[in-house]
């Protein structure tokens, strides 16, 4: 189904969520129609951001909101359905767009293969009912859901499409009869403009090459990494630079699921190994899902713990689409949270100068806490860029040797 139909059926005219693969053709067609129009479209920091947004949309306009995520982020969602949205409670009605991840018997990766088991029971758990979305599903059918769905959503319960692996595509040509208001929307762009007409993102290095600069400095320190491409690329880095096999991937845990949790990881870490220095490579989508780490990460003060947030503006695993980190300093938030030293490079040049001084002084020139460092990036990676090839167990088992 093209993602127009799609949109044109669900009758709504506002979304909020957090972007998915499996959704990108929805996703893209809402940034080409309503850009980031607030009044319209809002990424979401997590799941349970967006579904307060929605819930206040609701409020505000009597109308009914779509939120849209991937089904790993039904988590971060269940508390503000549960005690926010049930009829049980407030009877805020909202339709669930839900990426289908790990669906049983279709191939995917480790992380999404329990929760694509029991995406559609939590659903029933919450008394949301719901239907699947497949490349045969038709306009009509789509139809006929809605209109069984109404009296559900007049009596404020909520409703979900759980959206299968290809069932919606989007081409980048808006067609069809949309009726919705997009008087002042923002038409979407992928970073802020310079003069000339590129992206000021693609002036800054690329996050391969950032990393590669990291595990220079690291040596044999324990490297904590985030979801999506940055732990894909750390673990080709040590493939392409192990002398030995047992130098390959001992020393990484590889974030793979549990997107935002990183640096909470490296801090359960950091505070049982105070004799080791730790480094987080985190990105700042995955930073700003659960940001309050942070806060929590400086009030434990661990001086061995190294916090550097990758940059590049936009939620680059699922599409590339913009992130709200773009418009932040995070290292004036970093500073604001207590983290000891906070840092910013803007170049592999500034990030050798600065990853050279903490690496170099004794932990009690660091004020006793931890390093936070915001390194800018471009967005994009290699093609062939490959994923890895240890099983997520494999990665736990050899982390844990090495820190034992």
């Amino acid at each position: 189904m093209r993602a127009e139909s799609f949109f044109r059926e669900l009758g709504a005219d506002f979304y909020t969520g957090v972007p998915d693969s499996q959704l990108k053709a929805l996703c893209d067609f809402l940034l080409d129609y309503y850009g980031t129009d607030p009044k319209h479209h809002i990424i979401a920091a997590n799941e349970g951001n967006a579904v307060g947004i929605a819930a206040g949309y609701h409020m505000a306009t009597g109308r009914v909101p779509v939120v849209y995520m991937q089904n790993s982020g039904e988590g971060n969602a269940i508390n503000p359905m549960a005690s926010l949205l049930s009829d049980e409670v407030y009877g805020i009605p909202c339709i669930f767009v839900i990426g289908w991840r790990g669906e049983p018997g279709v191939h995917d990766e480790p992380q999404h293969i329990y929760q694509g088991k029991i995406t559609c029971e939590l659903l029933d758990v919450m008394d949301i009912e719901y239907r699947v979305l497949s490349k045969d599903t038709t306009e009509e059918e789509l139809r006929d859901w809605m209109s069984a769905w109404q009296k559900r959503i007049l009596t404020g319960k909520s409703v979900a499409i759980v959206v299968r692996k290809g069932a919606l595509a989007y081409d980048g040509t808006l067609s069809g009869n949309n009726d919705s208001n997009t008087d002042g929307a923002e038409r979407f762009d992928r970073g802020d403009i310079d003069d000339g007409g590129v992206s000021v993102y693609d002036n800054y290095p690329t996050r391969e090459k950032i990393i590669e600069t990291i595990v220079r400095y690291s040596g044999d320190d324990p490297i904590v990494s985030t979801t999506g491409k940055a732990s894909r690329e750390l673990f080709e880095i040590r493939e392409r630079d192990a002398v030995h096999v047992s130098d390959i991937h001992g020393k990484d845990f590889l974030t793979v699921g549990s997107m935002g949790h990183c640096s909470s990881i490296a801090l359960g870490i950091a505070l049982q190994k105070a004799d080791r220095r730790v480094w987080c490579i985190d990105g700042d989508g995955a930073a700003l899902m659960h940001m309050g780490a942070m806060a929590v990460i400086s009030n434990a003060a661990p001086d061995n713990l190294i916090h550097i947030v990758i940059n590049n503006g936009v939620h680059e695993t699922v599409g590339g689409q913009p992130a709200a980190t773009r418009n932040m300093s995070l290292k004036k938030l970093s500073e604001s949270m207590g983290y000891a030293c906070s840092y910013r490079a803007e170049s592999l040049a500034e990030l050798d100068i600065i990853l050279k001084k903490i690496t170099s002084v004794e932990r009690t020139e660091r004020q006793g806490g931890p390093v936070f460092i915001e390194v800018m990036s471009s967005p994009g990676s290699r093609d062939d860029l490959g994923r890895p090839t240890t099983s997520a167990r494999e990665n736990k088992e050899a982390f844990m040797r090495f820190l034992s």
